[in-house]
């Protein structure tokens, strides 16, 4: 059942949901996509990603409802309380260890593997009970499903691993069945609904003709506009309809999250930093209501309107008349318990994200890689200011693209990506892989330092062997096979240490910006051949998660490991 019952998790920065299917592979697939918001008057194809965690960081509640128990709260009874918003960001470029801890609302921490396993956990329950609610209350256990799981395509393996751990407490998977757990990158996945949209327009999805997936040797780039990060990729669409990776992946931190970011920034000059400081330590629950107000607003390119909470107005008026914080504001005014603000202060607020997705687009398009379309797909791609920005810089370059609903394209897309893993057929490599060896001493080619001698000769050490080199196409789920051997002849163990680096041909392991990511060790029972004794390394490269297996061709004995990437 697992193999062709899926169910596609976007669990993004601002805004998480799922998609799924319970269609057979052989068959066209139209994925469900679950609605929220009810218990606020809404109907939404994502909720908030925010979870809330009692005074005894026990779960309380996720999504809508958590941010609705929160903001009931008052003064003291909010502050008790662990509240994570847009959490995700905390994974971003940064070194993961298992006691990483996050702060929450009320300032306090706790560990980010209990916060995301708790999100996450959530999103199980609620998948499993609407599928049952949907099949006349048919019993399903995770173990009947095939899970994907989206993550942003620019985030280091070890964010990655992180979500697989925080996903196996949750309870997705367990030992044996681990391989139902998959990770789909975002921007692959929007692209794999996309390419099966019409070329004409993106909001005409029935006409069923074509499509970029029927067009073989068609070129565009994706960009995932998230709340957290931008993240784009570049396709090439093969025969068959599967795709080929271009161009790294690449992007930044500066989605919507940051337009929120610049908005809040101008609050605190406004009010002073006295005054906005004072106001969001005592009041957090009022400061997320404010900011959920500007979210929807920020969707258009118009003049807005934030009705002035009373507590923050109570607050600024101790220091002086509200109209005398707007004097020196431009773009903004005050108006009898409103603050106003202009549709070109608004636009202000997005320049430097925008500016940040142009030019990676720009330094994209120099490539001469014969582009034909730039498609616009998540949450932030919904602005109206966003879209305008992008087909004023490219429209005589290349035609811009944004799906009717792109806040479901990627749950669509991954529950796609489940049914048919190998649909990205390479990927340009982020890194050049390898693994330290010995060879023999040569003077005029090795350092003095590294030479090393044993009885069977003389020998350099810490050589970098390289696997992988950066930007090198990677077939999907492709395996690399090398050859090693003994040192000695009576060795009965090998430990190969696995590096990474941003560099393509790095000669020692101990370079700058040479990291180590994980070691393999394979017992050698039988001695017989002593130093011709043959270990066969297996990498397979190429998926969104890396697997490495030693063999001892001599004893058949094998040893396998998922390369671990986060810090001890």
């Amino acid at each position: 059942m697992g193999d062709s019952y899926i169910i596609a998790i976007d669990f993004g920065t601002a805004y998480s949901g799922y998609a799924f299917s319970l269609t057979s592979r052989e068959e066209e697939a139209d994925p469900h996509v679950k609605y929220w918001g009810e218990e606020v008057g809404l109907e939404t194809p994502k909720t908030p990603t925010c979870i809330l965690f009692d005074e005894h960081q026990q779960f309380v509640s996720f999504g809508y409802e958590a941010r609705k128990k929160y903001l009931t709260k008052a003064g003291e009874a909010s502050r008790e309380k662990f509240f994570f918003d847009c959490f995700k960001m905390s994974l971003y470029d940064r070194k993961i260890t298992p006691d990483l801890t996050i702060k929450a609302a009320n300032g306090k921490e706790m560990k980010a593997l209990t916060v995301f396993t708790e999100a996450l956990r959530f999103l199980k329950k609620d998948a499993l009970k609407t599928i049952e609610q949907n099949t006349d209350g048919r019993k399903f256990t995770a173990s009947d499903f095939t899970w994907v799981l989206t993550v942003p395509a620019i985030w280091d393996h070890s964010a990655k691993q992180f979500m697989r751990e925080a996903a196996t407490k949750a309870g997705f998977v367990s030992d044996g069945t681990e391989n139902n757990l998959v990770f789909a990158l975002e921007p692959e996945a929007a692209s794999v609904h996309c390419k099966k949209l019409p070329i004409e327009g993106f909001i005409a999805e029935k006409q069923g003709r074509n499509k970029l997936d029927q067009s073989p040797a068609t070129r565009y780039i994706v960009v995932d506009c998230g709340g957290g990060t931008i993240d784009i990729t570049v396709h090439e669409v093969l025969e068959g309809g599967v795709l080929k990776e271009l161009h790294k992946a690449s992007g930044s931190n500066l989605g919507g999250q940051t337009v929120d970011r610049k908005f809040k920034e101008f609050l605190r000059d406004t009010f002073t930093a006295e005054v906005w400081d004072k106001y969001e330590e005592n009041y957090p629950s009022e400061v997320i209501r404010i900011m959920c107000d500007f979210t929807l607003f920020k969707r258009n390119d118009d003049d807005m309107e934030i009705i002035c909470p009373l507590n923050l107005g109570m607050l600024a008026q101790k220091k002086q008349n509200m109209e005398e914080f707007f004097q020196r504001v431009q773009g903004a005014s005050w108006d009898e318990g409103a603050i106003k603000i202009s549709k070109p202060k608004l636009r202000s607020f997005f320049e430097e994200s925008l500016w940040s997705i142009t030019l990676t687009l720009r330094e994209i398009l120099k490539k001469r890689l014969n582009i034909g379309y730039i498609l616009l797909v998540g949450g932030f791609a919904e602005s109206q200011i966003l879209q305008k920005r992008i087909t004023d810089e490219f429209i005589d370059e290349c035609k811009i693209l944004c799906p009717y609903r792109p806040q479901e394209v990627i749950m669509k897309g991954a529950v796609e990506f489940g049914r048919k893993k190998g649909v990205v057929a390479s990927r340009k490599s982020a890194y050049t892989y390898g693994v330290g060896v010995l060879e023999s001493f040569n003077e005029s080619k090795h350092r003095a330092d590294k030479k090393y001698t044993n009885k069977e000769g003389d020998w350099c050490e810490d050589i970098f062997n390289k696997l992988v080199e950066i930007e090198e196409d990677v077939g999907w789920n492709e395996t690399r096979t090398h050859l090693f051997y003994p040192l000695e002849q009576d060795l009965k163990q090998i430990t190969l240490y696995f590096f990474r680096t941003k560099e393509k041909t790095p000669m020692y392991v101990d370079e700058p910006n040479v990291e180590e990511i994980d070691s393999i060790t394979i017992q050698l029972a039988d001695t017989t051949l002593g130093m011709d004794r043959e270990i066969e390394l297996e990498i397979r490269f190429g998926f969104t998660e890396m697997t490495a297996t030693a063999t001892d061709r001599e004893s058949g004995s094998v040893h396998t490991v998922k390369l671990n990437f986060i810090t001890k």
